[in-house]
This record gives C-alpha cells, sequence and structure tokens, in this order.
C-alpha cells in the first residue's frame, strides 16, 4: 500500500488495492488516518455530511420500489397464514380434529380452541428456516452483493408458494414453508441493506421504511385475499396460498434490472462501476466526499475475514425483537388497513423528528393498550361466551392504536434503526444477526403464543407489556439518535455516547501523530 499526501496542494492520492483515488481536499478540513487510509473531517474534527449532494431522480426512484418488493414477501406470508389457519375447508383436510374442536368451542374456554402444536408448527416451520438461511444470505450478500440475495429469495419464495398450493399432505406444507422461509431469509437480509445503502442520509429513514410498507401493504392484500375466497369452497385457501407466488415473480423481474449498490460495489473492488451507481443514484457528479467514505470503509472492511466472529468483539451489536399474527380475517383487514397508515406517517416524520422519539413516544401507547386489552379480557372474556358488541368495538380499537403505534416505530425501525449501526465490513453479517434475532422471537411466538394464551389467557399480554417496557427502557439509555448522519459515519455516534464509547472508540490518536511527521518529514 502506498499513501502521499502532498501539502499545499489540493490533492490526496492514494494508491493501493489496484486502484488510485484522488480526492479533493478543501479548505478548512484536515485529514485523519483510519485503518490504514485517509479521511477528511472538518475543522472542527466532525463528520463530512456538509458536503455531500444529491438529487431525487428517476433512477433512484426505480431502485428503492423494485427494491423494497422484497417486503411484499414477508408481508403476504404474514397475512396469509393466519387467515389459511382459520379457514375451515383447510382445516378439515389436514387438521380435523382442531375443525371439530371449533365447532364445539361453546364448551371449552375461548382461549384454548386452536391449541395445537403442529398447527403452530406449519406457521413457524417458516421462521425457523428464515432463521438458519440468513446466515447463508450473509455470505452471499458480502460476497455477491445484495441484489443476488434479493433474486435468490424470489426463486425460493416461488417454489414454496407453488409447494403449498398444491400440499396434499402436512409434510408437502411444511417443506413449503420450509422454501418460502428460505425466500424470507434471504430477502430481509438484503433488502434493509439495500435501501438503507443507496438512500441519501437525509431522507434515509424514509427511504429504508418502503420495506416496512410493502410488507404492511402484503399483509392488508393477504386479509382481503383471504376473506374473498374464505367463499370458495373447498379449494379457496389453496389459491390464498399459491397467490405468494405472485410478488415473487415481480420480485424477480425487477431484481434482474435492479443495480447494485456503491457500498456492495465498492466491497467488491469494482470502484469505477461504484462511482459511475453513485453519480446516477444521486443525480451528480460531485459524489467526491461520499465515495471517499464508502473507500475508506471497504479498506477497513477487507481486514475482516471473520465478520461474524468481528461481531463479538467489543462493539455495537444492535438487537430487534419479533411479533406475532391476528386472527378474525375482518378485524384484520382493518388492524392491516391501521398498519399501512402508520406506516406512511413513520414515513413522513422519522426524519425529521428521529428515530427515538418515534420508539419512546410509542412504546409509551403500546404499554397503555396492552394492559387495557389485558383488562378488559380478564372481566368479559372466556368460557364460550360471545363478547357484547359494545367491547368488542372498543377492543378493535384499542387494537388498532396499538398496532398504529407499532406501525410508525418498533415496526418499520426494528428494521431501519440495525441496518444503519454496522460498519460496512460487518453490515451483513450484523444484518444477519438482526433477522436471526427476529425469526427466534417470531418462531417462539407463533409456535408458543397459541399454548401461552391458554394457560396464561389475558396475563399474557400484560407479559407484553413488560416487554415493551424493557425494550423502551434500552432505547432510552442506550441507542443514540441517527437521523440524517450519512450510514458510513455512524461510528461517530458510538465513539461520543456516554456508554458505547468505552466499547468502540478507535485508537486514531496514534495515525494522527504518524500523519503529522510523515507530513512533515514531506515538507
Amino acid at each position: 500500500m502506498i499513501q502521499t499526501l502532498e501539502k499545499g496542494k489540493n490533492i490526496i492520492k492514494r494508491t493501493g488495492c489496484n486502484n488510485t483515488l484522488n480526492m479533493n481536499w478543501r479548505e478548512g478540513e484536515e485529514l485523519r488516518g483510519r485503518n490504514g487510509g485517509w479521511r477528511v473531517v472538518d475543522s472542527k474534527g466532525g463528520a463530512r455530511a456538509h458536503l455531500y449532494e444529491y438529487r431525487i431522480t428517476p433512477y433512484f426512484i426505480f431502485a428503492c420500489i423494485v427494491g423494497s418488493m422484497g417486503g411484499s414477501l414477508f408481508g403476504y406470508d404474514l397475512g396469509v397464514s393466519g387467515g389459511v389457519t382459520s379457514m375451515d375447508d383447510f382445516l378439515k383436510e389436514f387438521f380435523p380434529g382442531i375443525y371439530r374442536r371449533k365447532q364445539e368451542h361453546l364448551q371449552e374456554t375461548d382461549y384454548c380452541k386452536y391449541d395445537n402444536q403442529i398447527l403452530t408448527l406449519f406457521t413457524s416451520s417458516l421462521y425457523l428456516a428464515a432463521l438458519v438461511s440468513t446466515f447463508g444470505a450473509s455470505y452471499v450478500t458480502r460476497n455477491k452483493g445484495r441484489r443476488a440475495s434479493i433474486i435468490f429469495g424470489s426463486i425460493s419464495f416461488f417454489i414454496g408458494a407453488i409447494l403449498n398450493a398444491a400440499a396434499q399432505n402436512i409434510a408437502m406444507l411444511i417443506i413449503g414453508r420450509i422454501f418460502l422461509g428460505f425466500g424470507i431469509g434471504f430477502g430481509n437480509q438484503a433488502v434493509p441493506l439495500y435501501l438503507s445503502e443507496m438512500a441519501p442520509s437525509k431522507i434515509r429513514g424514509a427511504v429504508n421504511q418502503l420495506f416496512q410498507l410493502t410488507t404492511c401493504l402484503g399483509i392488508l392484500v393477504a386479509n382481503f385475499v383471504n376473506y374473498g375466497v374464505e367463499r370458495i369452497h373447498p379449494w379457496g385457501w389453496r389459491l390464498s396460498l399459491g397467490l405468494a407466488a405472485v410478488p415473487a415473480i415481480l420480485m424477480f423481474i425487477g431484481g434482474l434490472f435492479l443495480p447494485e449498490t456503491p457500498n456492495s460495489l465498492v466491497e467488491q473492488g469494482r470502484l469505477d462501476e461504484a462511482r459511475q451507481i453513485l453519480e446516477k443514484v444521486r443525480g451528480t457528479p460531485k459524489v467526491e466526499a461520499e465515495f471517499q467514505d464508502l473507500v475508506d470503509a471497504s479498506n477497513a472492511a477487507q481486514a475482516i475475514k471473520h465478520p461474524f466472529r468481528n461481531l463479538l468483539k467489543r462493539k455495537i451489536d444492535p438487537n430487534c425483537l419479533g411479533f406475532g399474527a391476528g386472527a378474525a380475517l375482518y378485524s384484520s383487514a382493518i388492524t392491516s388497513a391501521a398498519l399501512v397508515l402508520a406506516t406512511f406517517i413513520s414515513m413522513a416524520f422519522v426524519d425529521k423528528f428521529g428515530r427515538r422519539a418515534f420508539f419512546l413516544e410509542a412504546g409509551c401507547e403500546m404499554i397503555l393498550c396492552s394492559v387495557a386489552i389485558a383488562i378488559t379480557l380478564a372481566l368479559k372474556f372466556g368460557q364460550g361466551e360471545m363478547l357484547p358488541k359494545g367491547i368488542g368495538i372498543f377492543l378493535v380499537v384499542v387494537i388498532c392504536i396499538f398496532v398504529l403505534a407499532y406501525g410508525r416505530s418498533w415496526g418499520p425501525l426494528g428494521w431501519l434503526v440495525p441496518s444503519e449501526l454496522f460498519p460496512l465490513e460487518t453490515r451483513s453479517a450484523g444484518q444477519s444477526m438482526v433477522v436471526c434475532v427476529n425469526m427466534i422471537f417470531t418462531a417462539l411466538i407463533a409456535q408458543c403464543f397459541l399454548a401461552a394464551l391458554c394457560h396464561l389467557k389475558y396475563g399474557i399480554f400484560l407479559l407484553f407489556a413488560g416487554l415493551i417496557f424493557i425494550m423502551s427502557s434500552f432505547i432510552f439509555f442506550l441507542l443514540p439518535e441517527t437521523k440524517q448522519v450519512p450510514i458510513e459515519e455512524i461510528h461517530l455516534l458510538w465513539q461520543n455516547h456516554w456508554f458505547w464509547k468505552r466499547y468502540c472508540g478507535p485508537d486514531l490518536k496514534s495515525q494522527e501523530l504518524q500523519l503529522q511527521k510523515k507530513t512533515d518529514h514531506q515538507v
């Protein structure tokens, strides 16, 4: 590696890794060493976000819309699986015992009528498969690019949809669900990264939440499909499951024309192509500052041979929690519409008010709603009695408030924030850990929720309230605000955070002294 600095000229020449990078060194800025390379920072020692330039171009809009379609796979399955498992034709064919119990629900507690571990395995097997596949997705995403993972995910999801629609027994259903899980594992690993890396820092929050928006739209469409096909006997459920192939086909075709992210191209050593894509995405040739950040991040990434092992070092390791599904088809459609509305609210304001504000405010709402649901169920629900209409309306309203809070905070931001936090060298591995943790909790809830509901009854909502309190406390004390911070400069937040600075502060002082000595020597 050869590095030279010519003082008195506005040029930094950096040669190495089979490339030469010429950058403007603007007045009022200084050079700083980091991981064997040079960085330009302002005279106050801060980041260079003020040097970034961009315009919203049709090319950028196309890339984001096509890339975000990966969320529709996840969303459609979330919406379909809950509705199909309550359809009589589906239960008659695969779970006749549950069907008989459903028809005799007045003789038992309402909490327990769907309690069956094989039925819940139909749902949770997908998330377990996604959990496993996300580690393979990390390798593909880092070495072959985000686009490759998106395309592979769409192919696997298509195969799973066809198998489920044609299923003749439970084994075939589970195998189909596993293929669907592989598709979701790859899609959920790559899409949030793709959107965060393509987006300018000032609108990254809104752009990344396109993933949540397409997820919510997938849920909404799936609930309307379930509501319509329920009247098609006896194969309506097959149509509902088979239509999952439609978003997979759209995602595959769109993925063939999708540009790779500049971050990934730089990571693969394709610098000229990365520069061209960055200029097209940003709509301006003045991308020197941002491109230098990408190259600098890539130099750090090249030193990391085992990204998963590097995650275990004294650095930030963000977490993401999972969630469960709803029940009745009609109320699911209402709450799905609320989820879509909440996503639009979050997209509009998350880059203005910040991530922390949405997390904390919505967390308070969700705690209150969970407690209200628990109290109502404790007083009015159980023993197979029909709820009074007024109580039913009250529960739907409270659930909608909960969904509106979740849909503008923990739903979209649970994918946005982790995709921002990791440096390039561990970003794909970190996102795999995020998907892994998400799928662990989603599979756990899918597998255990009905049994827990049967035994804990209304107490399960008090448990949720307690978990939300813990999650909100973590945000309040330990998560710095990331709004409008360039993705390759997020590390500066950790260096100044009251707690995390003791774990992730870089050793820049020795590098700066070496730089000063070299500069003085050349002068």
